[in-house]
Order: C-alpha cells, then sequence, then structure tokens
C-alpha cells in the first residue's frame, strides 16, 4: 500500500515539473509576437539572428550541465522535428509581420489538430471522435479569419500562420518520438537550421543594431526561444503531446495581450471569434483526457 502511494507519488510529481515547465514556456513564447512587431528588421533576419542566440544559449547551458546517460536520438525523428520547429519559427515570424499577432497566433495553435491527425499516420494512433469534431469547428474558425483576411489584406499572413500551425503539430509528434532519447538535440538543431537559412537574408538586408534593437532580439534569442526549448525539452519527456499542447493554449491568450498593452495593435472582431472557436475546439479535444486523469486519480486515492 505504501509502496503503490510512493510511485503514485513520484508518477504526480514527475507528471507536475513537466506541466510546470510547459507553463513558463508557453509564457516565454507568448512575448514573440510583441518583439517582433517592435523590431523593424526583415522578418527572416529577426528568425535567423534570434535562433542564433538561442543555438549559443543552449550550447553553454550544454557545457555546463553534468553530462547524464541517454539513449541516442534516432535519425528521422531528430531531423524532421528539427526541420518542422525551424518551419514554425519562420512561418511565426512572417505571418506576425503579415497579419496581425492574434491571427498569426490563434490560426498556429490549430496545432493540436494536425497532432492527431499525423500521430495517426505517422506513429498509428487513431483520431477520437472529438478530433473530428474539433477538426470542423477549426474549418469554420478558418473562415471566419479568411472573411477578414480578404477584406484587409491579411489573407496571405492567415495562410502563412496555418502552415506554421501544421508545422508545429507535426513537430509535437516528432519531439514525442524521442521521449526516450534527447529532444533538447532537435531543439538545438532546429536553430541552428535557422541560422542557415537566413544568412542570404542576413547578407542582403543587415539588421540595423541599435538600443532599440538589442535587447528586443537578446531577450527573444535567450527567453523567447532559448529558455522556452529547454523547457519544452524537458516537459515532453514527463507528459504526452496531446497535453503539452493543452498547456500550451496559454500563448494565443497572452500574445495579443502583450501586444495590445505596448503597441494598441487591437485583434478584429472575426479574429476574436474565429480565435474562440479555434481555442474551444482545441480544448475540446483535450476533455476526455482530463477526466481520465481525474477518475485515475480518483481510483488512485480509494
Amino acid at each position: 500500500m505504501f509502496e503503490n502511494k510512493s510511485i503514485s507519488d513520484a508518477s504526480k510529481n514527475h507528471y507536475l515539473a513537466g506541466q510546470g515547465a510547459l507553463i513558463i514556456c508557453a509564457i516565454f513564447w507568448s512575448t514573440s509576437g510583441l518583439f517582433i512587431k517592435l523590431l523593424d528588421w526583415h522578418p527572416v533576419v529577426i528568425y535567423g539572428v534570434r535562433s542564433s542566440i538561442a543555438a549559443v544559449f543552449m550550447l553553454c547551458v550544454r557545457f555546463f550541465q553534468k553530462p547524464v546517460q541517454k539513449t541516442e536520438n534516432k535519425k528521422y525523428p531528430l531531423w524532421a522535428g528539427a526541420f518542422a520547429y525551424s518551419f514554425v519559427m519562420l512561418g511565426f515570424v512572417v505571418a506576425n509581420k503579415l497579419t496581425t499577432a492574434a491571427n498569426a497566433i490563434m490560426l498556429q495553435y490549430s496545432a493540436p489538430v494536425w497532432a492527431a491527425l499525423l500521430g495517426w499516420l505517422l506513429i498509428k494512433e487513431k483520431p477520437r471522435k472529438e478530433h473530428w469534431a474539433a477538426l470542423v469547428m477549426i474549418f469554420a474558425g478558418f473562415f471566419i479569419f479568411f472573411r477578414d483576411g480578404l477584406t484587409t489584406g491579411a489573407f496571405l499572413g492567415d495562410g502563412v500562420a496555418i502552415l506554421s500551425g501544421i508545422f508545429f503539430g507535426a513537430h509535437s509528434v516528432f519531439m514525442r518520438m524521442q521521449k526516450d532519447a534527447n529532444p533538447a538535440d532537435s531543439m538545438l538543431l532546429s536553430h541552428l537550421i535557422s541560422l542557415v537559412i537566413s544568412i542570404p537574408f542576413i547578407i542582403i538586408y543587415p539588421p540595423q543594431l541599435s538600443a532599440s534593437t538589442v535587447f528586443p532580439i537578446i531577450f527573444m534569442g535567450v527567453i523567447q526561444i532559448g529558455c522556452s526549448s529547454l523547457l519544452y525539452s524537458f516537459a515532453i519527456k514527463r507528459i504526452s503531446a496531446v497535453q503539452a499542447m493543452l498547456t500550451a493554449t496559454i500563448e494565443p491568450l497572452l500574445n495579443p495581450v502583450w501586444v495590445l498593452a505596448i503597441t494598441g495593435e487591437k485583434p478584429t472582431t472575426s479574429a476574436l471569434i474565429g480565435g474562440g472557436i479555434i481555442l474551444t475546439a482545441v480544448i475540446v479535444t483535450q476533455l476526455p483526457v482530463i477526466a481520465s486523469m481525474i477518475k485515475t486519480r480518483k481510483l488512485a486515492d480509494l
């Protein structure tokens, strides 16, 4: 009895550590829209310089970390996860320059549904009936977004944000494949890939360094994606990809709030309605998971 209780407590602490790390990660992620808006650089330059700083930061952290024994990463999920996250970052930065922060982040967070579909195709995890219902709701949300996008000239930005969401869903699947290895390797590699992709743009559109640009780019590199990459890698080993996506919905809730508070950019009514539909769909897909966890916890307490 006490032995089972000890295991239960250890499992609980394992799960809570992952959830706590992901909450902090999502808060860090949520600042991206604000700082991207404040930087008057080419979006691909922001993407590359930010990732180069993040890569240096992650390498420094790794240098000072105590070596731990780990299973070697399989090449396919390692590289697939790296390219997927690199494209997530590129798509999000470009989308933030072409559409509002609210549109960019809300459309990107269709990712859990894409994760369900891609998980079915790649790792044979069949989506449940609530995933199909959520998919219908998300397409309804897309329709509302597109209605304003076509009239405001933001259609291209919204489309890029959707692609970013697809890559984000794929990334969660590839990262979960590495739960027995070291997902941080894939995150570090994604930042190096981003730097390589951005080099021609950095040469053509050299960034103007000033007091108003240095702080935002360092903050984004070290905190917004550097620390968050380490936190996400820590979390995904302890909680499922579905649970990770649910917790990460803190990001789209906070992202437009920071932008509104600092720049005054207000999301349109259609963006709020469409975003609300998408977030509701995402949460609906997770309700059975939450119910199952609660039921399991009650049984464990008996």
